[in-house]
C-alpha cells in the first residue's frame, strides 16, 4: 500500500499545475487539511471516532473522485496497521467507497474492509449492513486486483458461521468459483479460501455443489501452489462428508483418488494431512474403499502411519480403518505390512483416536479369514492388547475386547490365546462401567469356551485358573450376568455356561454344579416366562459374508425362550448324573437374544449400544465404520 500523506499530497500538487484549480467545498478543504495534519501524527491518532473519523467521512462522500482514492487509501493503510471492532459511522463511509465506478477507489476501500473483516464482529456488521452486494460486483471486475482484494474479504467474512449462509444465498458462489479458476495465483488462492469456508453445513455443501463447484476443486488438486492444494483437497473432504456428494463424486470424479493418492506424497504436511482425510471420508464408501487400494494408496498410508507427526497419523490411521472394512482388503492390507506399525500404535498414549482406529483396523482385518486372525495374533496383537487393555481408555478397551472377541472365534486359536492368560484381563473388564465394555469381554469368554468338533485333548484348564480369580473369577462375572436384569447379558451367561459342561472337564463341572451363586439364578431363569418387550435391534453395518446365524435375527421373545432353554438344560445337569450332550440348536459361537427384561438400570439407549457392540463381538463379520 503506497504512503497516504504522498498520495494526498500528489493529489493537491497536481492540482495547483493546471491552469485552473478545481473548485472544492469548503468542508471538503478543511477536511483535507484535517487529514494532512492527521497523517503527520498518526502513531497517536485514532482514526475509528471523532474529527479523524469525520474528515475521511467527508472526503469519501465528495464527488470529486481524487478526494475519495485520498480517503480509500487512507482507510487501507489505517486498517492494515490497526484493526479494531468499529461502529456503522466507520463501515458507512467505506461502503459506499467500494460502490465508486473508479478502480482505485475500488480496489483501496475492498482492501480496507478486507482488513477491518479480520475482527470478528466486524465480520457480523458488514454483513448486515449489506457489505455483500458490492463485493460480488467487485469480483466481477475484470481488474485482477479488484476482484482479489473483493475475494479476500470475503474470504474473510466467511470465516463467521453466522454469516456462511448468507453468503451462500447471496449469489457469491458462481464468481468464487469463476475465480477460483483465474490465472492469477493471488486471486486463486482467495477463492479458493473462501470456497472451503462454505463447506461446514451441509446446506452450504450443496450450494456449492449446485454452483458447480466440484470439477474446478478437482482440477486444482493438481495446482502448483501448496496453499490451492490444501484449500481444494479440505474443501473436497468436508464435501464427501455428504453420501449424496460422494456419488456425485464417483460418478463424475474418475481421476479424484489418484489425484488424492499423489497428494500424499506431497512435500507439504498440511496437505498429506488432507488428502489422507479427504480419502479418509470417501472411503465411507465401499467403492472407494477398493478404488484407494486399486490406486496404489496403501503405500503412501503406510508412511504416514510411521510418521512422527500427529496429524499424519491420526489421518491415516482413520483412512486405513475404513479401508479395511471392505473385506476385499484385508489381505492387501496385512500384505503391505500394516500389521506391526499398527500393534505398536496402540500403546500411543498421546491419542485415543489413534488407539481406536489402530485396533478397530486390526478388527477389520480379523472379521472374515483364519489366515489373518493367524497373522494377527502372530504378530503380537493379542500380547499388546493383554499388557494394556487395564489402562486404556474405556473406548479403546472397547474396541480392543471386540478384537479379542473376533480372534476367538478362530478353533485353531482359542487354546493360544487362553495359554496367553487373556483370561486374566477379559474377566475385570465384565464388571466395567461402559456395558459395551461387560459385553464385549463376555464375548470374548464365551467365545473361548466354546469350539466346534470338541476332542478328549481339548484343555479347559483355563478357566478352573480363573474361576475364583481376579476379582471374583469366571464364577462371580457369570453370577453378575445371570442376575442381571438386561436379557443380553442373561442370554450370554447361560450360553457360556452350558459351554463349560459341554467341555466335559470334570473340575468346571464340579465348579458349576456345587456353586451356590449360579444354580439359583439359573432355576429362577428356567421358570421365568414374562420379558419386558423391546424395539426390535436395527442392523449394523456388515459385510456381504455374514454368518447366517446373526445376532440380530434373534427376536425377543425367541431370545428369552433361548434362555430358558439353555437353563433348562443346565439344570437337568445340575439336578442329574448325565453329562450335557450338545443340543442341535444350539450355535457354533455366542448368539445372545435382543431381548431386555424389565427395571433394568440401564437406558434404552445403552441397552441399544450393548446390543449393537455384543452382536459384532460375537458375529465376527460386522465391521467398524468411523
Amino acid at each position: 500500500m503506497g504512503n497516504i500523506t504522498s498520495c494526498c499530497d500528489f493529489c493537491f500538487h497536481s492540482r495547483r499545475s493546471q491552469p485552473y484549480e478545481p473548485l472544492l467545498l469548503e468542508n471538503e478543504r478543511e477536511a483535507v487539511a484535517d487529514l494532512l495534519q492527521y497523517l503527520e501524527n498518526r502513531t497517536t491518532t485514532n482514526f475509528f471516532s471523532g474529527e479523524p473519523l469525520t474528515a475521511l467521512t467527508t472526503l469519501s462522500f465528495s464527488d470529486n473522485v481524487d478526494l475519495q482514492r485520498s480517503a480509500a487509501l487512507a482507510f487501507a493503510e489505517i486498517t492494515e496497521k490497526e484493526v479494531r471492532p468499529v461502529g456503522r459511522d466507520t463501515l458507512d463511509p467505506i461502503l459506499f467507497l467500494l460502490s465508486s465506478h473508479d478502480t482505485e477507489v475500488q480496489r483501496a476501500a475492498s482492501a480496507a474492509l478486507g482488513n477491518l473483516a479480520v475482527n470478528t464482529d466486524n465480520k457480523l456488521l458488514i454483513v448486515k449492513l449489506g457489505g455483500l452486494e458490492p463485493l460480488i460486483r467487485q469480483m466481477l471486475s475484470p481488474n485482477v486486483e479488484v476482484q482479489c482484494n473483493a475475494v479476500g474479504c470475503v474470504t474473510n467474512l466467511a470465516t463467521h458461521d453466522d454469516n456462511k449462509t448468507k453468503i451462500a444465498k447471496s449469489g457469491a458462489l458462481v464468481p468464487l468459483t469463476r475465480l477460483a479458476r483465474s490465472k492469477d495465483m493471488r486471486v486463486q488462492r482467495n477463492a479458493t479460501g473462501a470456497l472451503l469456508n462454505m463447506t461446514h453445513s451441509d446446506e452450504n455443501r450443496q450450494q456449492l455443489v449446485n454452483a458447480g463447484a466440484i470439477p474446478v476443486l478437482v482440477t486444482l488438486l493438481n495446482s502448483q501452489d501448496t496453499d490451492v492444494q490444501y484449500y481444494c483437497t479440505t474443501a473436497l473432504s468436508n464435501i464427501a462428508v455428504d453420501g449424496s456428494n460422494r456419488k456425485k463424486l464417483a460418478q463424475s470424479e474418475p481421476k479424484l483418488v489418484t489425484s488424492l493418492v499423489q497428494l500424499m506424497d506431497s512435500p507439504s504436511l498440511k496437505v498429506q494431512c488432507q488428502a489422507a482425510l479427504a480419502l479418509r471420508n470417501l472411503a465411507s464408501d465401499e467403492k472407494y474403499q477398493l478404488e484407494i487400494v486399486k490406486a496404489d494408496g496403501l503405500q503412501p498410508l503406510l508412511r504416514l502411519l510411521q510418521s512422527t507427526y500427529l496429524p499424519l497419523i491420526l489421518s491415516s490411521a482413520a483412512c486405513v480403518r475404513n479401508v479395511s472394512i471392505h473385506p476385499q482388503n484385508e489381505s492387501p492390507i496385512i500384505e503391505s505390512g500394516f500389521l506391526q506399525p499398527l500393534i505398536n500404535l496402540l500403546s500411543f498414549k498421546d491419542n485415543e483416536e489413534v488407539q481406536c482406529h489402530a485396533i478397530s483396523t486390526l478388527r477389520n482385518l480379523a472379521a472374515s479369514s483364519e489366515k489373518n486372525k493367524l497373522a494377527i495374533v502372530k504378530a503380537g496383537a493379542v500380547h499388546s492388547i493383554k499388557e494394556l487393555v487395564l489402562e486404556v481408555p474405556m473406548n479403546v478397551q472397547s474396541e480392543m475386547t471386540a478384537c479379542v472377541a473376533v480372534l476367538a472365534l478362530s478353533d485353531d486359536l482359542k487354546g493360544q490365546l487362553l495359554e496367553m492368560g487373556i483370561c486374566e484381563v477379559l474377566i475385570p473388564l465384565t464388571n466395567s462401567p461402559s456395558s459395551e465394555v461387560q459385553g464385549n469381554s463376555a464375548a470374548a469368554l464365551g467365545n473361548l469356551s466354546s469350539k466346534d468338533g470338541r476332542t478328549a485333548t481339548d484343555d479347559y484348564s483355563a478357566f478352573n485358573d480363573v474361576w475364583d480369580k481376579p476379582e471374583g473369577g469366571m464364577h462371580q462375572y457369570l453370577h453378575r450376568f445371570l442376575s442381571s436384569p438386561d436379557a443380553t447379558f442373561q442370554h450370554i451367561a447361560v450360553w457360556t455356561i452350558v459351554q463349560l459342561l459341554e467341555s466335559g472337564d470334570p473340575q468346571l463341572m464340579s465348579n458349576i454344579r456345587n456353586s451356590g451363586l449360579l444354580v439359583p439364578n439359573v432355576r429362577e431363569l428356567a421358570q421365568s416366562r414374562s420379558v419386558t418387550p423391546t424395539s426390535s435391534v436395527g442392523g449394523t453395518p456388515r459385510s456381504h459374508h455374514s454368518q447366517s446365524h446373526s445376532y440380530q435375527e434373534t427376536e425377543t421373545g425367541e431370545g428369552q425362550g433361548e434362555i430358558q432353554q439353555l437353563a433348562r438344560k443346565i439344570l437337568d445337569f445340575v439336578d442329574g448324573d448325565e453329562p450335557v450332550l450338545p443340543a442341535s440348536s444350539t450355535p457354533s459361537q455366542v448368539q445372545p437374544g435382543s431381548s431386555v427384561g424389565h427395571a433394568s438400570s440401564v437406558s434404552g439407549a445403552d441397552h441399544e449400544e450393548l446390543r449393537k457392540s455384543v452382536r459384532e463381538a460375537f458375529g465376527g463379520s460386522s465391521r467398524g465404520y468411523q
